[in-house]
């Protein structure tokens, strides 16, 4: 009896197995490094809005677009006649 045939087919699944095992694996790495980017890209685009935010609110109150007072023209009290 041969049995040439049932290593080959054994050899064929092993690498089938293999591959598939392989395409498995790289498909889950693909997954993280896409989940690990988007957490990363969320937080430096937090980082970045408030950063601007804070910027904005420096420029307005302590900055150059500080609005200054500016006088006011005031009604002085009529000198009277005593």
């Amino acid at each position: 009896m041969a049995t040439g045939g049932k290593g080959r087919a054994d050899r064929e699944v092993r690498d089938r197995n293999r591959a598939y095992l392989a395409r498995k694996e790289f498909h889950d790495g693909q997954v993280r490094r896409r989940t690990r980017d988007d957490v990363i890209a969320g937080v430096a685009g937090g980082i970045l809005i408030l950063a601007i935010l804070g910027g904005q609110i420096l420029y307005f109150t302590a900055g150059p677009g500080a609005s200054h007072p500016s006088p006011s023209s005031t009604p002085s009290p009529a000198p009277s006649a005593s």
